[in-house]
């Protein structure tokens, strides 16, 4: 695409800054200076270009000068951009005492991971030390999300308007690829707009997550620079006065909502006293312990070509990974702590909560009409659940943690005892209330127990509703400053095959290692092993669809693979994460597949097939089959 004039002298002059932020021209005048004093003899008088470019090769400013370059080309002169390089970090205290990684040495990393208007980022792993290597550059693009609007160069005035933050996650992964959130941050960009040559450097300190929400972490150099530079900058007064206004709209729409809120409660506890022990939910404590509207946590989304239907994206959810928040000292109380979706994505694994707004959001983007549950499981273990109301009336449960979908039928109480009831193959006791993005219903039904509730949501004596107003006010797009904005879903980096054969390849030296340690010699099977793929291909199937396919076609075949008089033994087993070591012990806790891996006997082989299958944010599926065949001795 060839650029209007105007355009082009406008990339040579983000050239020409580049080239003079960098000081080429000096450093080019010192190196010629040194080679001419250096490697010019006396009877040579004449330096060639080429003696003059190796000098520069060998200094690594040709480098330096190409990567530069690089970085500009990625500029579209018809856009504004906003420049983020994190420059290192310090005071890292709880690292401190953190040795120095040896060369090769596997350690613990820091990775940052950023989101600023639809676009996702993420830094390379640094080892955690008290002042981590930080070296990254981001080009964050800033347009308007108007249609039509997008090609045009935004001024200053209409950039101070753009109120989203740019996100920051800090994700810890430990030796054995276990992640934990450290810090997540919402930097406020543009103070970079009052700044002169719209360049300014930052110093952001990190604050710490759940109990840890007022405890400094650490702190990370930022440098934010305009690309192309502003033409007029503002002043300091101006971008202050409209953050102060942004604030105080914000504090004002969430003081109005938590008077409606403490309103409202006070009405459903006087339809029925008993409404005081039910699991109603309006606000929950995001990872920085900041209360916000249940509803917030809820937007439609939409997963572009990432997955195809409601059902995978169920089994994409399911294979993120489950942990409680973790709560200091004993008591085994259950920490609060819903996190932002950008949180739990660059995490790959939080609460239920977590797995149940984001399966909520996912089936919303896929024009279902969904609501995330907040009750009870056995014991009166609080939990919460995803359920969607068809058009023909069909309620319908999703488990967000193991993708199992459950079908509602209400038992009536004042049915005779005679008449058959239908048994309810949920796990769920009580319902204390159902809300989405703009909906939020009290149950206010005589029991809260879920196999006698009518999910009729229209019918107010059954639920009480909140003002959708009131909710619009502070949890649409938009509405609020302080609302974290939805990032996309990203495409996974693993490659399946690559990663399943890895994983295969030190299955199988650990099986060996193994049985050598019982003084069992082990034969591998290949033609065994590739047989075994339909059967890992046809689980992952029926977990995403419930639809069981191909079983004939792998009995068959492993009919013919083991011939008369010889028996043949499997076992299959299922994981979330992709280390074989961990995998391995958790299969020799199970007493038939140790049965498979310490197999005696007669001719006996062994077969191991791993699959893995990948879904966004790098989250997986791996499948892993053990066989044995031997043969029979009476």
């Amino acid at each position: 695409m060839a650029l209007p004039p105007e355009k082009a002298s406008e990339l040579k002059q983000i050239i020409r800054q580049q080239l003079t932020r960098m000081d080429v021209h000096g450093r080019i005048r010192e190196v010629l200076a040194e080679t001419i004093r250096e490697e010019l003899a006396p009877e040579h008088q004449q330096l060639s270009v080429e003696d003059l470019m190796k000098a520069l090769r060998r200094r690594g400013i040709i480098d330096d000068v190409m990567k530069e370059l690089t970085f500009v080309n990625n500029i579209d002169p018809t856009r504004r951009y906003l420049y983020l390089q994190v420059l290192g970090g310090k005071a890292f205290l709880e690292h401190l005492q953190e040795p120095q990684p040896l060369p090769g040495q596997i350690c613990s990393t820091f990775t940052l991971c950023l989101h600023f208007r639809n676009q996702r980022f993420r830094s390379k792993p640094v080892p955690c030390a008290c002042e981590p290597d930080f070296l990254d550059g981001f080009l964050l693009e800033v347009h308007k999300d108007s249609l039509g609007d997008g090609s045009k160069m935004v001024d200053a005035t209409t950039m101070l308007s753009i109120c989203d933050p740019v996100h920051m996650v800090l994700i810890k992964t430990d030796t054995f690829g276990e992640t934990t959130l450290v810090a997540s941050h919402f930097l406020e960009w543009r103070s970079v707009l009052c700044a002169e040559n719209s360049l300014t450097n930052v110093a952001v300190e990190l604050l710490g997550v759940g109990t840890e929400s007022k405890v400094s972490v650490g702190v990370l150099n930022i440098k934010l620079e305009m690309y192309p530079r502003l033409n007029k900058t503002l002043s300091e007064e101006i971008v202050n006065t409209q953050l102060a206004l942004e604030h105080q709209k914000t504090a004002e729409k969430e003081r109005l909502f938590l008077v409606y809120a403490k309103q409202w409660w006070r009405e459903y506890l006087q339809i029925r006293p008993s409404h005081n022990t039910r699991l109603v939910k309006i606000f929950a404590q995001d990872e920085n312990g900041i209360n916000r509207p249940v509803c917030s946590y809820i937007r439609p989304l939409r997963a572009g070509r990432l997955l195809d239907t409601p059902r995978q994206a169920a089994r994409f959810v399911n294979v993120l990974g489950y942990e409680r928040a973790p709560v200091i000292g004993g008591g085994g109380g259950k920490q609060e702590q819903w996190c932002t979706l950008l949180a739990f994505l660059c995490r790959n694994k939080g609460d239920c909560e977590d797995h149940a707004n984001l399966l909520c959001s996912l089936l919303l983007g896929y024009g279902l009409e969904a609501f995330v549950c907040v009750g009870t499981k056995a014991k009166g273990v609080p939990h919460t659940w995803v359920m969607t109301c068809g058009t023909d009336g069909t309620i319908t449960f999703w488990e967000s943690l193991t993708g199992h979908r459950y079908i509602h039928n209400p038992i009536n109480p004042d049915d005779p005892p005679l008449v058959e009831q239908p048994k309810p193959t949920y796990p769920y006791r009580t319902v204390g209330c159902v809300f989405n993005h703009q909906k939020f219903l009290g149950n206010c039904q005589p029991s809260d127990a879920v196999e006698v509730c009518v999910f009729d949501l229209h019918d107010e004596s059954k639920w009480k509703p909140m003002s959708g107003e009131a909710i619009k006010s502070v949890c649409s797009p938009g509405a609020t400053t302080s609302l974290p904005p939805f990032p996309p879903l990203c495409t996974s980096t693993i490659d399946a095959a690559t990663t399943s054969n890895e994983i295969e390849l030190q299955l199988r030296i650990l099986v060996s290692e193994h049985r050598k340690d019982l003084g069992l010699t082990t034969v591998w099977d290949d033609q065994l092993s590739y047989l075994l793929s339909p059967a890992l291909a046809a689980y992952e199937l029926e977990r995403t669809t419930s639809i069981s396919a191909g079983n004939e076609e792998f009995q068959d075949a492993i009919r013919r693979a083991v011939p008369d008089g010889h028996t043949f033994k499997g076992f299959p087993i299922h994981f979330v994460y992709r280390n074989a070591r961990r995998a391995f012990a958790t299969c020799l806790r199970s007493p038939f597949c140790e049965e498979i891996i310490c197999c005696r006997g007669d001719q006996v082989r062994l077969a191991v097939r791993v699959r893995m299958f990948t879904y966004p944010e790098s989250a997986c599926a791996v499948w892993i089959m053990f066989a044995c065949k031997y043969r029979s001795v009476l």
